[in-house]
């Protein structure tokens, strides 16, 4: 082949992975910018993510799970261990009551009946870091 040809087909060869490479990024990006922006997560809550997420993995590892409870949306966190409390807060993280948890398991008792009014709606946010990073800030 001549030399001209060769570095043509490799010059497309490049291009097309460099090309490959790059649209997959940005695929990667615009899901993850859309599914924050579809979620509709009120921005304290965002930020209590952002915060649980420097820290070690907890464990159980961390998750926020939205319900429908006394006529508002409200936010379970769970706790970070044993005997910690699990707690709730409202759409602008005002501290609602910690339904769990605790020395005794059965929270603050400010809300003993959480778990049988609240309607559960769906899971926020789960924390997916392995527990092999737990030691690892990120």
């Amino acid at each position: 082949m001549p030399l001209i040809v060769k570095n043509t087909m490799k010059f497309f060869v490049y291009f097309s992975i460099i090309w490959i490479v790059f649209s997959g990024c940005q695929r990667k990006m615009t899901a993850k910018v859309s599914a924050v922006a579809t979620n509709n997560i009120p921005s304290c809550i965002q930020q209590k993510i952002d915060s649980i997420k420097q820290q070690p993995v907890w464990n159980p590892p961390a998750e926020i799970n939205e319900y429908n409870y006394s006529g508002s949306k409200v936010f379970l966190i769970s706790a970070n261990c044993c005997d910690f409390y699990s707690v709730v807060f409202d759409t602008n993280c005002n501290y609602v009551c910690a339904p769990s948890g605790g020395f005794t398991g059965k929270g603050d008792r400010k809300c003993t009946d959480f778990f049988k009014q609240a309607k559960f709606v769906r899971i926020v946010w789960k924390d997916e870091r392995s527990r092999e990073s737990k030691n690892r800030i990120k």
